[in-house]
């Protein structure tokens, strides 16, 4: 293919032509990386691994090295011509954009939210009066309860997730440093705000995450709990457990409740609808896919013994009590798509459920870290999903009688269902193209209210179209692709493209509205791209089966279909189309580059995996072996061989410009494979573009990161897309 001039950056006098010729090694500023070679072998397969030295953080030669790459990487990134008009045009569109509400919870007649302020670094915990939400002549009343940037001014300390009590006097929070999501909980008093009671630590880690649920009479809360010093270094970031803390206790007290006879792996959730329900505990096999329940009921008391309540083979993926005491279960078992169970009060063989609503064509989703159902008096909320885009159902909860769907306007999501008693259901609606709407519907007087939670102003995407269409893979499944196009955009088959997917862990990429990146992006009159890939959960858990173990191949066959597509429908070429994926994603974009070279101009991989044989080494690859699999299977390995990146880059390919990024307080995926892809590509590469590694230091996965590093690693991002894809920001914005 007929590639474009190298980036117009080598105009400029940084080293000439040589800074970027030659595409390896001997190029003039490019940090010297000695290949030490390293050979494994599984099952007959010899695997080579030239920077293996390059996994090892405590080498200091290996920060001096990822030093040197980032001073490397900085020339570049901070000599793109526009790079000035792009950061201040990101700043101008971050603060711009209003005040935002998430993750609702409904405690004590009052709303617990996030509140995200684009003017602070972080985002804090508040409260709201629910009465106050839907009351037209009264302004919204909002009390900080947590204030992250109050208590770390340097913007380092993140709320991880907040539960507040029954009664909706105290909150309890996750609190973390420097992106790291290694947690402690805290606990607040809504009134002032104050941290009351002891720090409560080894609760949150990313591996398995954490959780946290009061009792009814907010005396106490259960929590999760990773290992201290009773087990060797190496497993304490696994074998999670349940433990019981009453509040003025002292923590190294707390009373064991369940978690010994855990996989190594298990993912542990805590769900009693605020203290109404019996506490049900979810255990995840890793990040598979694969769950079991265990119930405690009220009657038990806080330190009683759980009941099992489904086995990891009984493939029920998410279960909610209700108020009745009854028990709801999506099951997929013979049902990918998923069907809705009813265990009748007191009871707890699963022999014995019921079947409200049978399998469908659209799939119900259970998400993980979310209320999958809502459970009223007198209705139940499912939210089903056919290809992106979610609807929601009701029907009685004895019966499974259906009763309507809520209201959302064509390609949208639904992510928040909050039952606020009284009949009454909290739920938004997320589009590509506006802000969310939280929406208040009264099953007694069937209305729906739009509450001042509701995001209002901020970013316009009115001169923009949302067009959806769908690619053939190669074993001819269609895939489906939304397609955000300005006004603005070329109709010469030479539209600046930006693709993105992600294809793993049973994640669904839904419709949510565009950041302020995508409206700088098509401000530049650049089309934006969302690839629903196999993997995800956009057609049911069939359509994560056959893009996760040995079927992942299947992923990147998916995303390379939709990257032609956009060619073959003429909005873009291989010259200017540009790959974005992060963590998964990354590994998306690392198979992608090294599978179909000539697809794209430009790849950026964010927080990535690109080392495949080595990922279960790390705390958090091993949680995703059921995801991925293990190089310990025969069968296995070979499907992991067969696409991991770092394996397959060819000496003297010509590879297309690739940007890596990650931080060093990662996780969830180690540093150390972005460190090897990039060695790696610059040794190979014979194409002459870019090959650039962005390491920070306060920064770990993305999640809790300061809203000045979310600035700078946006600005690096976009100023080497603009800079690759010639693409130039309108004069009136250029300023």
């Amino acid at each position: 293919m007929v590639r474009l001039a190298a980036p117009r950056l080598i105009a400029l006098s940084l080293a000439g032509m040589a800074w970027f010729g030659g595409g390896g090694a001997g190029a003039v500023g490019l940090p010297s990386t000695p290949a030490r070679p390293v050979t494994d072998s599984f099952f007959g397969q010899a695997v080579a691994d030239p920077y293996r030295w390059l996994e090892d953080w405590s080498d200091p030669a290996v920060k001096r090295w990822s030093a040197d790459q980032n001073a490397y990487t900085r020339v570049y990134l901070d000599a793109v011509p526009q790079r000035a008009a792009i950061k201040a045009r990101l700043e101008s569109l971050i603060t711009a954009a209003p005040s935002r509400y998430s993750e609702v919870r409904a405690a004590g007649g009052r709303l617990f939210a996030r509140h995200t302020d684009p003017r602070l670094q972080q985002p804090q915990v508040v409260m709201v009066d629910d009465a106050m939400t839907t009351a037209p002549s009264r302004d919204l009343s909002v009390r900080v309860v947590i204030d992250p940037n109050r208590i770390d001014p340097r913007g380092l300390t993140a709320v991880d997730w907040f539960v507040p009590s029954p009664d909706g006097r105290l909150v309890a929070a996750s609190l973390s440093v420097g992106g790291s999501e290694n947690g402690s909980v805290h606990v607040f008093d809504t009134a002032s705000g104050a941290e009351v009671g002891d720090v409560i630590p080894r609760v949150q880690y990313p591996t398995g995450g954490g959780d946290l649920a009061w009792a009814a009479d907010g005396k106490g809360f259960w929590y999760t709990r990773y290992p201290g010093e009773e087990r060797a270094e190496a497993d304490r970031h696994f074998y999670m457990q349940v433990y019981w803390h009453p509040l003025g206790g002292d923590p190294r007290n707390d009373t064991y409740v369940l978690g010994r006879d855990f996989p190594r792996i298990a993912e542990v959730e805590l769900d009693n609808r605020g203290g109404t329900a019996p506490l049900v505990i979810s255990v995840a096999n890793g990040d598979g896919g694969e769950f079991e329940h265990f119930l405690l009921p009220q009657t038990a008391g806080p330190t009683g013994v759980p009941q099992r309540l489904t086995r990891f083979t009984d493939q029920v993926a998410a279960v909610a009590p209700g108020p009745d005491g009854a028990v709801y279960l999506i099951s997929r078992l013979n049902a990918p798509a998923g069907r809705l169970l009813r265990l009748a009060p007191g009871q707890t063989d699963l022999a014995r459920a019921k079947v409200l609503v049978p399998e469908g064509k659209a799939a119900l989703l259970s998400d993980r870290g979310s209320h999958s159902l809502a459970v009223t008096e007198n209705r139940l909320y499912l939210r089903r999903i056919e290809g992106g885009p979610i609807s929601v159902v009701m029907v009685a909860p004895a019966t499974g009688q259906p009763l309507g769907p809520l209201s959302l306007p064509p390609v949208s999501a639904n992510h928040e269902l909050v039952p606020l008693g009284g009949g009454r259901v909290l739920y938004d609606v997320t589009t590509y193209l506006r802000a969310p709407v939280y929406t208040v519907f009264d099953e007694r007087r069937q209305s729906m209210d739009e509450t001042k939670l509701s995001a209002t102003g901020g970013l316009d995407f009115s001169d923009a179209e949302v067009v959806r269409d769908s690619a053939t893979s190669a074993d001819g499944t269609k895939v489906p692709v939304t397609i955000i196009i300005p006004k603005s955009a070329r109709k010469d088959g030479k539209a600046p493209t930006l693709l993105t997917g992600y294809g793993g862990f049973g994640i669904s990429l839904t419709p949510g509205q565009l950041a302020a990146e995508q409206r700088l992006w098509l401000d530049a009159g650049g089309i934006y791209a969302i690839a629903n890939l196999r993997g995800g959960a956009e057609f049911g858990e069939a359509w994560h089966d056959a893009g996760r173990l040995t079927g992942k191949q299947h992923v990147f066959d998916d995303f390379a279909a939709v990257a032609r597509l956009l060619v073959q429908r003429g909005y873009t070429d291989a010259d200017h189309l540009g790959l974005i994926g992060g963590s998964n994603g990354g590994l998306l974009m690392g198979a992608t580059l090294t599978q179909h070279p000539d697809l794209a101009r430009a790849v950026v991989g964010n927080v990535g995996i690109y080392d495949m044989v080595r990922t279960e080494l790390d705390p958090n690859g091993a949680f995703n072996i059921t995801e991925y699999g293990t190089v310990r299977d025969p069968a296995q390995f070979r499907a992991i061989y067969a696409y991991s990146p770092y394996h397959h880059v060819t000496n003297g390919a010509r590879y297309p410009a690739v940007l890596l990024a990650t931080g060093e307080n990662d996780g969830r995926v180690n540093p150390m494979h972005s460190r090897k892809m990039v060695a790696r590509l610059q040794a190979a590469n014979a194409a002459g573009l870019p090959i650039l590694l962005r390491t920070t230091a306060n920064a770990g996965h993305g999640h809790g990161s300061s809203l000045a590093e979310r600035v700078a690693l946006s600005t690096d991002i976009y100023g080497f897309l603009f800079d690759q894809l010639a693409m130039t920001l309108p004069p009136t914005l250029a300023k």
